[in-house]
């Protein structure tokens, strides 16, 4: 049975490398990510088989069908748009399971006073750090959902310069508890309250230490939380001698980790930076540039539509503004139409467009949108300046130029779109409101810049009905 078992588990890590090998393309990542289900499925049946103790079946069965009924409707019916809060939610989700995991480990051995043996000293040591990461991966995960489903302001929540030195403080203390835990495993045990409060600690750790990161990181934020909640599943497989929590903990660590700095690299920006907090508190007053007040310039579709038509080349630059109209259907109607005209189409896709990494390629896919009009940064950025139109459907911070040209902004030093260097700019938004960073756009107020203000699924329909007149 044992050997079956180890079996099933080398088939299951097999599966998970093989779907996470998948999901670095668009064309492979829907079978990827099925094989990866598989996977799991292999994996969960495999440990179901090594459980001996049969008495706790029915619980266990229950839990399975309790897990499936609140897991498959929000992933089956939560819109695109929401996608990022419901990653979010998952990853809390896993991470307080670990914190309860490690909780019920230690009430089950009397506060680990009930492991004497040498080898119990991983049990001991993979609980405590299972318990403090995992918790604070939940409540992390909680304020960056509430954030990105805008309960909560998007903008950095602390308490200014004492910020750092209480998360510090939370810690310590959390280690400090973890420590006085593991010194009484070995004897006769210590009292729940200190492991109630590890949890609350690191739990108050986790909520201190996202609320001070404003909105435009929440993604970075979101994949590091998860590359947490990958380690702390690792620990407690440690714990609990599982080596499909073990493996499955470290792969969603380690591609986690790989992914975060590759998020931050395209922010131009450090981790600790991140962590820190204090982005995206204020901007720059609304047409301000050296003190200058400008105005932005407004189109019709109809203006909109001619300069297309009559273009060469269009490039589309997609951003959460076409998610949260759900225009990406549109989009591809009107570029068919543009197409069908002889002007070449393309697509600009910056790393952190929307608030998940592949966010655009995703819902560009989902309306048939060829992958080989799909243009990375590094692809697309020598591209606009012989562009005719560039068409920005409420993206903001990845197309602002201040990245490049004004070291006193916020986003300085940023990778950006060179939106600015096509011929004309149209720009469709709702309003003159900033971008999730909080800070103005001065590409809205460049001379090559017209704006289309409203929905971005209306005003893009309205183009294409234009266009079709043309």
């Amino acid at each position: 049975m044992d050997n079956l078992v180890n079996i099933l588990y080398i088939v299951a890590f097999a599966m998970f490398i093989y779907g996470l090998m998948g999901l670095t393309g668009p064309k492979t990542a829907v079978r990827g990510n099925w094989i990866a289900a598989v996977g799991m499925v292999i994996a969960v049946v495999a440990t179901l088989i090594s459980i001996r103790d049969t008495s706790n079946w029915i619980i266990i069965v229950a839990g399975l069908v309790v897990g499936v009924a609140l897991g498959v409707p929000p992933a089956k019916f939560t819109k695109m748009t929401a996608m990022p809060q419901l990653v979010a939610a998952f990853n809390g989700v896993g991470g307080g399971t670990v914190a309860l995991i490690a909780w019920a480990e230690f009430l089950d051995s009397d506060g680990f006073s009930a492991l004497h043996e040498q080898p119990s000293v991983h049990i001991v040591i993979g609980s405590l750090f299972a318990a403090i990461i995992g918790s604070v991966s939940f409540w992390g995960s909680v304020i960056a959902f509430l954030k990105l489903q805008e309960t909560l302001p998007g903008h950095p929540i602390g308490i200014g310069k004492l910020q750092q030195p209480l998360n510090l403080l939370l810690l310590l203390g959390s280690i400090a508890a973890a420590v006085v835990i593991g010194i009484g495993a070995s004897g006769e045990g210590v009292s729940q309250l200190w492991m109630i409060g590890l949890l609350v600690l690191a739990g108050i750790l986790g909520l201190m230490v996202v609320l001070p990161i404003g909105g435009a990181d929440m993604p970075v934020v979101i994949s590091l939380l998860n590359a947490l909640t990958g380690l702390s599943a690792a620990a407690a497989g440690l714990a609990l001698n599982n080596t499909a929590m073990i493996v499955a903990g470290m792969i969603v660590g380690a591609s986690g980790t790989i992914l975060t700095n590759l998020m931050a690299k395209a922010m131009n920006r450090s981790i600790p930076a991140i962590v820190a907090g204090g982005f995206g508190g204020g901007g720059t007053a609304p047409g301000a540039s050296g003190g200058e007040q400008k105005q932005a310039k407004a189109t019709s579709a109809a203006d909109a539509a001619i300069q297309m038509a009559y273009a060469n080349q269009v490039i589309v630059v997609p951003g959460y503004g076409m998610a949260v109209a759900q225009a990406q259907h549109a989009v591809k109607e009107m570029a068919a139409l543009l197409e069908a005209k002889g002007v070449e189409v393309k697509y600009a896709i910056h790393p952190v467009a929307g608030r998940m990494p592949g966010h655009m390629n995703v819902l560009l896919a989902e309306a048939e949108v060829s992958y080989d009009a799909m243009k990375e940064m590094d692809d697309i950025n020598g591209e606009f300046s012989r562009t005719d139109v560039a068409l920005v459907i409420g993206a903001n911070d990845v197309t602002n130029p201040a990245a490049r040209e004004d070291s006193s902004s916020p986003i300085y030093g940023m990778p950006v779109l060179n939106v600015d260097q096509a011929k004309s700019v149209i720009v469709l938004k709702r309003s003159m409101n900033s971008g999730f960073a909080g800070i103005d756009n001065p590409l809205f107020y460049a001379d090559t810049t017209s704006m289309l203000f409203g929905d971005a699924k209306k005003s893009v329909g309205a183009v294409t009905e234009e266009l079709k007149a043309l």
